[in-house]
Order: C-alpha cells, then structure tokens, then sequence
C-alpha cells in the first residue's frame, strides 16, 4: 500500500496541498466575512466552511478523473494544463494581490452563507485545490491506498485550517496582515516549484508512451 508513496511523495503532497488551500491565508478572510458576526457563531462558520471545503475536495477527489476518462481527456494532459494554471495560480499569489486582500473584497454585505462564499469557497477550495486533488490521484499511478493516503493529507490540512480559524484573532494578533501576505507569497513560490516539478513529469510520461 506504502510502496509507491515513499515519504519524499508524501511531503511532496502535503506541501502541495497545503499551498493550494493556504490555511493561513484564510485567517484574515475569515475574520473579515465574520466581523459582524458576534463571537459565539463564528465557531459555527468555521466548522460550517471547512465541511464544505472538504466535501467539494473530496468529491474533486473521487470523481475528477473518471469525469476526465468519460469526456476523453488524458490525465497527462490534464496534469501538464494543470500544472500550467497551478503556476499561474502560483504568481498570482507571488505578485499579485495578497489572498486576503483579493478575497475581502468578495465578502458579501449580508452575513448569509458566510461559510459558503467566498470562506468555503474559493478561499479553502480554490480552484487551484480542486485542481490538485485530480492531479494528486492519478488512477493509472497510484493503487486505491494511495489515493486514500491522499485523501487523508488534504483532510489534515483541512484539520489544520479549521485549528487557524478557531484561533484566528490570536493568530491576527501575532503575524498580522503583513506576515499573513508573506506567508502566502512564500507558498506561492513552494507551489510554483511544484507545478514546474509536475509539469516535467507529465512531459517526460506522455513522451514514455
């Protein structure tokens, strides 16, 4: 089950993962979408947000390729397009404006569906997320226990980002908006490594056959 997901792979996955969904660049979204929202319910939009990530990733997750497979893409060629946008994605967080800063804009003036828009979406499960969860479970290289062990890294990051945002006014406190915006650029240059990294993969495989 372990054999083809050496721990290489595995913090290869999770540094993946955790650049796409950027937990900490979630802190000041969420403490934006919840500021009119009094303390006791923001626990309840957390949790609420980080559910819903999960299920869409999840579902990315289990029926992103056997959607490619029925509509005749190639799985290669999907992961080079998408290492293409993942490094697209990748300078937008380098250059670009900070995740926080493009995301509050989005906040809607009504607190309905808080955990939905833009919380659980696109913040947690950015399109750059869903993205690589097809990527990452590549039916044709990895056994069923891999992709399991994939589902259970994006679940822990998903752990993670939910322990960022119950504690997310602490968290404000410490790094602020500035450390939060640097974070975020530096896992936009992990993340564009990465794609490069799956790009040259998907070259070197589609030139094997």
């Amino acid at each position: 089950m372990f054999a083809d997901l050496n721990t290489s792979l595995l913090v290869q996955q999770f540094a993946t993962i955790f650049a796409v969904i950027d937990p900490v660049g979630t802190v000041p979204v969420f403490l934006a979408v919840t500021a009119s929202i009094e303390a006791g319910r923001r626990k309840a939009v957390a949790l609420r947000a980080v559910v819903i990530a999960a299920l869409v990733l999840l579902g990315f997750l289990v029926a992103g390729q056997p959607v490619l497979t029925a509509i005749g893409v190639n799985l290669t060629s999907f992961q080079i397009a998408g290492g293409i946008v993942l490094f697209l994605f990748a300078l937008t967080m380098i250059f670009g404006p900070s995740k926080q800063d493009a995301e509050i804009a989005q906040v809607p003036k009504t607190d309905v569906e808080h955990a939905v828009y833009p919380l659980a979406i696109p913040s947690i499960a950015s399109p750059g997320a869903m993205l690589a969860v097809v990527v990452l479970t590549d039916n044709d290289v990895y056994p069923v226990g891999a992709q399991v062990i994939t589902a259970g890294i994006t679940l822990l990051v998903l752990s993670i980002t939910l322990v960022l945002l119950l504690a997310a006014i602490r968290i404000q406190k410490i790094i602020g908006p500035a450390g939060a915006s640097i974070i975020s650029r530096v896992m936009g240059l992990i993340l564009a490594a990465i794609a490069v990294d799956n790009v040259i993969d998907a070259i070197i495989i589609r030139f094997a056959l």
